[in-house]
């Protein structure tokens, strides 16, 4: 008799996958346990079960909506027993509970991110509504495909159950890898549009596999329908369009032609019947192949103040125009019997709620918040802040900012929508590269998330790289943690964390990246501490005080990574391996960001190229958990900037 059993009760691809994932972790952890036979049996009594929750005649009434919400269910003792969710997908979150509670960790994508125990399984007692319907991310920075299909792999281990393909054909993100453009250490790897979308298609199997909710496209819907290629992202065009297709193109100053010659950045004449019908019909067809989508997300063009001024247009406001385009989209949908979810977004221009319009099929619809322009120096528990509001004026808005000021246009918008509503987040954009030490981060995530529920908002989709492990997983760790579950401390979750990542001198790994973000003021990396304005919003010498401190703090700290860098843990080696690269990257970049912050542009020039030339270097070894072209293109952003030379007379 085999000593242990794993009987699906369920038949489902996603169940599937949960009992072979099942199988691989425990065989992992008991390797001299023998095969492990998996079997579908209904009506099984013994062995490990896995099913759906209504297999086991469980209570699902906490679930609002069993295809969305995700219950775990698991009652096991050291032979088998229950394992189960409301839905396929959550099946396969609470085999990764289970192995979680059992001792599994899983601290960076990919198998050298996995923390398994050679320990017996032992018995587990644990059920859990998700706190919120939206957890997951969305592709962004630059691409390497198999980078790819392991953040996918990741997802559901940390208790996501999003994942986000943007783009028709993401190219634009796998050529800013595979070209190696800003990288003159790299040779450039050509990939063509088709190889892009066979990965994407790739992708869309292993998001499948796992039972993720699949979301889909975003930005490109503006031109795509017209002919318009926008695979080339932000990149400007040099084309001549025909009349025939510049007459449905956004008239701003009198002219119909792409914004700034950049065709994802170029809006539609959205009063035109026959332009909101070409973008209708487009986007049903492009559901009716695509049909694997669980959300397909309808946005308007990127960039602020790029909406059509025509007579027609101007009547009413862009997002009372954009309602009027969802409206027809849904009804063609109708039309079709197309069930698919969409999603439309909060987000610049639209930032500002319809004054007359209103969704006529808001059950179709999900509303994300798109708050790019925020503070990262506040959170969601901001106070909204109504006082702060400006009404709409056409293609001369501001750039709404402070967090209480973000929250009050998004109560405008609930005041005319009351359906579901996600945040479109971007802390593993730009904002990862503010702070050094990652430390800050994981703490603007955690009060993030944990003032969500007060804002009426459901959960996150993270806008960022898919390598944003530098110098540890930690932050992603506690937004998958805690969008599962909010009731952990932030203390918890750290000691949880770093035991499993450093191992016995976790506390000292700890102190020292805390260390590094004492020592890099997260408000002066983010333009928003300068001492002097008419210098420049990076000149602050006092704070370059703190970046000389912390070469210093790094070579106090390289003993120690030397002394532990042998780990008997496979991911506790690569954590230290990190540390080591990292204590590198700080010196580096402080050396430079200390010259930025006394004005020396000359001597940071020269130490901001050195920096990018050794880690370019340095890409192809550490590329797993760092993008370099993300990195670089917002570091930049400080380095280059110039600073004014102030004369007293």
């Amino acid at each position: 008799m085999d000593m242990y059993t794993i009987q699906k009760i369920a038949s489902h691809p996603t169940v599937d996958f949960a009992a072979e994932e099942l199988k691989k972790y425990l065989r992992m952890m008991m390797p001299r346990c023998g095969e492990i036979p998996i079997t579908y049996a209904p009506k099984a009594k013994e062995g490990y079960r896995l099913g759906l929750m209504e297999d086991f005649s469980l209570d699902t009434s906490e679930a609002k909506d069993l295809t969305l919400d995700d219950i775990i269910h698991i009652d096991t003792n050291e032979q088998g027993g229950i394992i189960s969710g409301s839905n396929p997908r959550s099946v396969l979150l609470a085999v990764y509970r289970f192995l979680r509670e059992n001792g599994c960790r899983w601290l960076f994508p990919g198998v050298d991110g996995e923390y398994i125990p050679t320990a017996a399984v032992k018995g587990v007692q644990y059920h859990k509504l998700a706190d919120y319907r939206y957890r997951g991310q969305c592709n962004e920075g630059s691409e390497i495909q198999y980078n790819m299909i392991e953040a996918i792999d990741f997802t559901p281990k940390i208790g996501m159950n999003i994942f986000m393909l943007e783009f028709d054909n993401p190219f634009t993100y796998y050529n800013k890898f595979y070209s190696h453009a800003t990288n003159p250490a790299m040779d450039p790897e050509p990939v063509t549009l088709e190889t892009v979308l066979q990965w994407k298609r790739q992708c869309e199997c292993e998001i499948s596999k796992r039972g993720l909710q699949y979301h889909d496209m975003g930005h490109g819907w503006t031109v795509e329908p017209y002919g318009i290629s926008s695979y080339r992202g932000w990149t400007k065009e040099e084309t001549d369009l025909p009349d025939e297709i510049k007459k449905y193109l956004a008239m701003i100053n009198g002219q119909r032609e792409l914004f700034g010659g950049i065709p994802l950045n170029t809006n539609v004449c959205m009063s035109n019947p026959a332009c909101r019908k070409i973008m209708a019909d487009y986007i049903a067809d492009y559901a009716e192949t695509q049909n694997n989508v669980d959300f397909l997300h309808i946005w308007l063009a990127d960039a602020t103040n790029n909406h059509c001024e025509c007579d027609e247009c101007q009547k009413k406001t862009v997002s009372d125009w954009y309602v009027i385009l969802l409206n027809d989209i849904d009804a063609e949908f109708t039309r079709r019997s197309l069930s698919s979810r969409l999603v439309f977004i909060v987000y610049v221009d639209t930032f500002w709620a319809p004054l007359e319009e209103k969704l006529i099929n808001p059950a179709r619809y999900t509303l994300l918040f798109a708050p790019i322009f925020r503070s990262y120096s506040e959170t969601y528990g901001e106070t909204p802040n109504p006082e702060k509001l400006t009404p709409f004026v056409r293609n001369k808005l501001g750039k709404p900012n402070g967090m209480g000021e973000c929250l009050a246009y998004l109560n405008e918008w609930k005041k005319v929508y009351s359906g579901d509503c996600c945040c479109y987040e971007y802390h593993f954009w730009k904002n990862q590269y503010y702070d050094m030490g990652f430390q800050y981060l994981a703490k603007l995530l955690y009060d993030d998330v944990m003032a969500l529920k007060q804002c009426g908002i459901q959960g996150i989709i993270q806008d960022g790289s898919q390598r944003s492990f530098f110098p540890n997983g930690f932050p992603f760790y506690v937004y998958g943690e805690t969008l599962f579950d909010c009731t952990r401390s932030f203390e918890e979750l750290e000691e949880d964390y770093f035991t499993h990542a450093y191992g016995a001198n976790w506390k000292q790994a700890k102190a020292y990246l805390d260390s590094i973000t004492a020592h890099c003021d997260y408000r002066y990396m983010s333009g928003t501490n300068s001492a002097d304005l008419n210098r420049s919003m990076y000149y602050h010498p006092q704070v370059a005080e703190q970046f000389e401190k912390i070469p210093i703090i790094t070579a106090a700290f390289r003993p120690v990574i030397k002394d532990n860098i042998r780990q008997p843990f496979r991911p506790q080696t690569v954590a230290w391996q990190l540390l080591q690269h990292h204590a590198d990257y700080c010196d580096m970049l402080s050396t430079a960001l200390a010259y930025k912050a006394r004005g020396m542009d000359t001597e940071c020039e020269q130490k901001a190229k050195e920096f990018y030339y050794e880690f370019g270097s340095r890409e192809d070894r550490i590329q797993r958990y760092f993008d370099y072209f993300l990195s670089q293109r917002y570091l930049n952003m400080i380095l280059s900037r110039k600073t004014r030379i102030v004369t007293t007379q």
